[in-house]
């Protein structure tokens, strides 16, 4: 089972909705919280210089004083509780504090950069998703949902419907097996969804063309059948769902309409120029979605659990 969960936090506002995670799933899963914060110094940067020095202190002692106080309220709840500090740049850290605590998953929480800033240095969480050997869960904030006053009672979190997006790839199935783990851990629902592309159809809509339509639908549907057949459990109900359209925006529609708690998918994206053109689509969706996305990078990860 998940038993070492890594929160990385800059205690930001919107960074607080994933502490609310982290602290909650390490609660109900009985799990070790280990927590990072990382006192941004990028590389050039010559540490030796007094107003250097003097940023990052202060950087540390403010990290120190909040780690103090979040590990004090997490072992009020009867959470295993362990801090860390670090200097760098922040993705980089998490994973290196990742693989040193052999976790089983890293929650991040993620506003995101937009626009030309976000096209030339993306994000912390897509820099960590890309890197980290373990399962990564972002928190997103919406825009003004991160001001409320520190301290005010959280929102609950609810983990009872999660969407798992399959095209049947290694990458897919893989996320599939993880999710089964998080369904079963959390006594959770899955929802297997499927979305046929709008050029697997072709643009002639004749009679021929509509009856192949409908066949690679049926087809589709039959094997999304089976593998949610082979996948249930006593304790984690499986249900289907085949959409048409765009793979990013059937996903996002599917998560808010069902509506879902989490989304959990592979990472087999695009890469090289055609990624920094256009993305993956996991990363489209850790973008814009409105409930927290889990992702899988690592082909076949060796978890425990999963042997068990």
């Amino acid at each position: 089972m998940i038993k070492r969960i890594l929160l990385a936090t800059d205690f930001s506002p919107w960074a607080r909705r994933a502490t609310d995670y982290a602290c909650a799933l390490a609660c109900s899963w009985k799990a070790s919280l280990t927590v990072l914060s990382v006192a941004e110094f990028m590389p050039g940067l010559n540490p030796d210089y007094a107003v250097h020095q003097q940023y990052l202190a202060d950087l540390l002692n403010h990290a120190s004083a909040k780690l103090v106080d979040l590990k004090a309220r997490a072992e009020r709840r009867g959470i295993a509780v362990s801090t860390r500090v670090a200097t760098g740049i922040p993705s980089e850290e998490v994973i290196t504090a990742a693989q040193a605590e052999d976790s089983d998953l890293i929650v991040v929480g993620t506003r995101g950069k937009t626009g030309l800033a976000h096209v030339l240095l993306g994000s912390t969480a897509e820099r960590v998703i890309r890197g980290a050997s373990c399962p990564v869960l972002t928190v997103r904030t919406e825009p003004g949902h991160g001001a409320q006053e520190e301290g005010a009672l959280p929102t609950p979190v609810s983990l009872e419907r999660i969407l798992v997006p399959i095209d049947f790839s290694d990458c897919s199935l893989d996320a599939l097996e993880f999710a089964v783990m998080v369904a079963r851990q959390a006594e959770a629902s899955l929802m297997l969804l499927h979305v046929l592309e709008p050029v697997s159809y072709g643009l002639d809509f004749t009679l021929g063309h509509i009856r192949t339509r409908e066949e690679v639908r049926e087809n589709w549907t039959k094997r999304l059948e089976e593998l949610a057949s082979s996948h249930r459990h006593p304790h984690v109900p499986v249900e289907i769902q085949l959409r048409g359209g765009l793979p990013t925006d059937s996903i996002l529609d599917a998560a808010r309409t069902l509506p879902c708690d989490l989304i959990v998918m592979g990472t087999h994206g695009r890469r090289g120029i055609s990624h920094a053109l256009s993305g993956s689509v996991a990363e489209a969706v850790l973008r814009k979605a409105h409930c927290p996305v889990l992702t899988v990078r690592n082909p076949r990860p060796d978890h425990r659990a999963i042997a068990e």
